[in-house]
């Protein structure tokens, strides 16, 4: 990797804790670099347990002082949703630099997270309780019933690497609607995003301790965070391996979990497979794969299997690789070199155990790993049963829709799955017996709506994000009954 000293892309004024930023942690400073060049993006804090603490009890205050009334939190999620929208360019740059995500995709990514930030204000303007009918049975006779939403109380909100500012505004945007304040670990790898973004925030009047950021490490910051005494609801996005350990150390809290999966496409015959066949170019290669949607394995009837490789493998071809700030790249670095290595490794043992490579396979430079397509990959291949988060689809014939349901469901994880078929009967068939968070009807699995239900199943997690949805798992229900 080339290492660039020079002065860093990106200066945050540091971490976030009780409305005060401080520019080192208990563990000094780390560095921030680019996947792509080894180029300094940023200094941030290298924050400890004694941080978290800080920041923790620093928002468990702020939730007893009550001091950001709804009609001022529903004026900061505004306000924040238009200056995102002014500074895009800003964020999909530091997005990109980061992550390596290409800067094109890094605007879609800051687009989105207006949208979320905006969602959230117009849930928080009209999430309520209910009137409950007491006098329905002799015991509620001469009372009068409702329901209240409460805020669940401190939220810690740990975020990964691969959308470092949308899925940080999936978590903090729904906690300040709910009156939760949040203490944010972002991924250590990418914290400027969600560093700039808090900047952008605690200049809008967000009161001392309702937002709090510690950056640093997911073994040291992570963890205090989620065991935390004051901590009431944690909420977290990345691997499933960490996401079930930290909700085993937190039995007694709400641990909300969005995890991984290797989703999967059937497209049958007759469809419209053409379409199929773009999207999945795009579905499985954007941000270099490295998405829990991203389309990983493909079923596709025998009849139109020829046709649909014969589509798919030019545009997987064409897709432009290089530097994630030039204006044609499509594809670039994973986040570390040892990614780039275990997508090698990875096809090679596809490949040995009798899978066909059609394309792509090779590592690359500045960690790049060139776009691949496998056919018929056996299912205990570990491109085949396990995430691969890199840019590798694979392609698997067969001859019955019953089968290819199958197929599909023949997984530890259940996040989303997509199906193209122009028979309504298969389409509903899919619906019910797929056993995944979300089906897809004639759209692969990698589409998602900031508005929508998201969340999965079995290993993909315990959750449904979205801020009308995330809003209500932040909040509980107090009965409150009144004698007359």
């Amino acid at each position: 990797m080339t290492v660039n000293e020079t002065k860093p892309h990106f200066e945050p004024p540091g971490m976030l804790i009780a409305g005060e930023w401080t520019p080192a942690g208990e563990n000094g400073q780390m560095e921030v670099r680019a996947p792509y060049d080894g180029s300094l993006v940023a200094r941030v804090p290298a924050g400890g347990p004694r941080d978290v603490d800080r920041a923790v009890r620093a928002a468990a205050e702020a939730l007893r002082r009550d001091d950001f009334p709804r009609f001022d939190r529903v004026r900061v999620l505004e306000q924040t949703a238009a200056a995102l929208s002014d500074r895009r360019e800003l964020f999909a740059r530091a997005i990109a630099l980061e992550c390596a995500k290409p800067l094109k995709t890094a605007r879609v990514e800051a687009s989105r997270a207006v949208e979320t930030f905006a969602f959230a204000a117009a849930e928080a303007r009209r999430y309520a309780g209910e009137v409950i009918p007491m006098d329905a049975t002799p015991p509620g006779s001469g009372k009068t019933g409702f329901t209240l939403r409460v805020p669940v109380g401190v939220v810690a909100a740990i975020t990964p690497f691969n959308f470092p500012l949308n899925l940080v505004a999936h978590k903090v945007a729904p906690a300040i609607a709910a009156g939760c304040p949040v203490v944010l670990k972002p991924a250590s790898q990418t914290p400027v995003s969600a560093l700039l973004l808090a900047e952008l925030l605690d200049g809008l009047g967000v009161p001392a301790g309702w937002l709090n950021v510690v950056t640093g490490g997911g073994g040291t910051v992570g963890d205090a965070l989620a065991t935390h005494e004051e901590v009431a609801y944690v909420t977290f996005t990345g691997s499933a391996e960490v996401g079930w350990s930290m909700a085993a150390k937190a039995p007694r809290k709400k641990v909300r979990l969005e995890l991984g999966s290797n989703s999967p496409l059937i497209v049958d015959s007759p469809s419209d497979w053409q379409t199929a066949a773009s999207k999945v170019s795009t579905a499985g290669y954007a941000h270099a794969g490295q998405s829990c949607i991203s389309t990983q394995r493909v079923y596709v009837h025998h009849d139109i299997a020829d046709d649909f490789l014969e589509e798919l493998l030019p545009r997987v071809e064409d897709l432009r690789l290089g530097d994630p700030l030039d204006e044609h790249t499509d594809v670039s670095s994973l986040i570390t070199r040892d990614d780039t290595e275990r997508m090698k490794e990875w096809t090679d043992e596809a490949v040995a155990a009798g899978a066909k490579l059609l394309t792509g396979g090779e590592a690359l430079e500045h960690g790049i790993f060139r776009p691949t397509v496998l056919e018929g990959p056996p299912p205990q291949a570990r491109v085949q049963c396990q995430e691969v988060f890199g840019p590798i689809v694979t392609v698997t014939r067969y001859a019955d829709f019953e089968e290819a349901l199958r197929l599909a469901d023949d997984s530890r994880y259940g996040l989303q799955a997509g199906v193209f078929t122009d028979e309504l009967g298969k389409a509903l068939k899919a619906a019910k017996s797929l056993h995944f968070g979300g089906v897809l009807i004639n759209d692969v699995p990698t589409s998602r709506a900031d508005q929508q239900p998201y969340g999965g199943v079995r290993d993909s997690g315990n959750t449904r994000e979205g801020p009308a949805y995330a809003i209500e798992e932040m909040t509980e229900t107090r009965l409150v009954t009144l004698q007359t």
